[in-house]
């Protein structure tokens, strides 16, 4: 069942279910190789560079203009080629021993709450495709059944097959800290925190995790045509999947996936500060401008058409026209982030679909049978 998948809500009311934890699932951002993070400064470094103090550091920056060999070689290709997704490698009865590479804080000083971005090792030995979980088995024992290890929690992968150093023997997650506040207080209760997001975000270099998977099939990219549309909406740590497409997409020089087609993202957070891998997905905007487009809803920063908060669902309202028309032509459409995103966005796409004259739940099933329709919430 996917019971383990609760996550606690974020911001306002991130109080966990009953007390216990649900770990926000998770998303990534780390630099290109080793470049640093901690001053934003990773992408802005990595696509600036010369070629000769890019061949120093063992990748080919990318020029301006689209082609392959501005793009980042990735090793090793036979990660190609298997033709089913790998699953469940690794059970909870017998996890993998991973160790952490490194944990960066990947929001900007004014965000509320914090998300990290951390690297995990996993030697090649637990090989995933994008789109794709990890689960990770914190240690201690359960809460509920003494002597026992605790439970799973699941966290969408947010690198591609290849990690972030392209050698296909890291992953990345992107995991926000789930905090308890008391309510009668307003302080923290760190009995009451996710014990799996804190342990990843206080978690050290050299460390060893207890992992599980890869798992899922839901978010996985279908790439039989390279020219496809896919419309992409997230909240917070729900890029991450996205993460990894779009790296797959525009970053790496991988020669049986050429994308020629359209990906759009809508990134709804609370503000400039808590945007995820936003450089990132700013040069892509750069090099590919008819190839990638970028939305983002700051629900603290930005009003809506009737002067509430801006969240991503009023995003997609303002561009309704054009997303049914994507639709109607085959595109895919993803969803990642809180279980709350889904309501608001069920909500909007109904009344638009009636403001067309068009039944949402006849066109809901529609894409649903066609495979365009591909959801992952917690």
């Amino acid at each position: 069942g996917h019971g383990h998948r609760r996550r606690v809500p974020e911001v306002a009311f991130s109080a966990p279910v009953g007390g216990s934890d649900r770990a926000v699932r998770s998303s990534g951002i780390q630099g290109i190789n080793s470049l640093s993070f901690g001053n934003k400064s990773w992408i802005g470094t990595a696509l600036a560079c010369d070629s000769k103090a890019a061949a120093q550091r063992g990748h080919v920056c990318r020029a301006v203009q689209q082609s392959s060999k501005s793009k980042v070689s990735v090793v090793p290709l036979d990660l190609e080629s298997a033709k089913e997704p790998p699953l469940n490698t690794y059970k909870p009865k017998g996890p993998y021993t991973a160790t952490i590479v490194s944990v960066e804080r990947a929001v900007g000083p004014n965000a509320p709450g914090e998300t990290c971005h951390v690297v995990i090792d996993h030697g090649g030995n637990v090989p995933y495709w994008e789109g794709q979980s990890y689960g990770i088995i914190p240690p201690g024992e359960n809460p509920k059944k003494p002597g026992n290890p605790q439970n799973v929690r699941l966290y969408s992968i947010a690198s591609t097959r290849y990690g972030d150093s392209f050698d296909g023997k890291t992953a990345s997650l992107c995991v926000r800290r789930a905090v308890y506040y008391d309510p009668e207080t307003g302080k923290e209760d760190p009995l009451k925190n996710g014990v799996c997001s804190n342990f990843l975000c206080n978690s050290k270099p050299g460390d060893k995790i207890q992992m599980t998977g890869p798992s899922g099939k839901i978010m996985l990219l279908p790439e039989s045509d390279p020219n496809a549309t896919h419309i992409m909406i997230a909240t917070g740590t729900g890029v991450a999947p996205y993460r990894g497409y779009l790296r797959r997409m525009f970053m790496e020089d991988v020669p049986n996936f050429r994308f020629g087609g359209l990906a759009w993202l809508f990134l709804g957070v609370a503000n400039s500060d808590s945007l995820l891998y936003d450089e990132e997905f700013t040069s892509y905007l750069k090099q590919y401008p008819d190839n990638f487009r970028f939305d983002k809803a700051l629900s603290r920063e930005q009003k809506n058409k009737s002067g509430g908060k801006m969240y991503v669902q009023d995003k997609i309202e303002e561009y309704s026209d054009e997303i049914f028309k994507l639709l109607d032509g085959g595109a895919h459409i993803y969803f990642c982030g809180l279980k709350g995103m889904m309501p608001g966005i069920q909500d909007t796409l109904k009344k638009v679909a009636e403001q067309r004259g068009e039944s949402w739940d006849q066109k809901l099933s529609q894409l649903k049978k066609n495979k365009q329709w591909h959801v992952e919430v917690y």
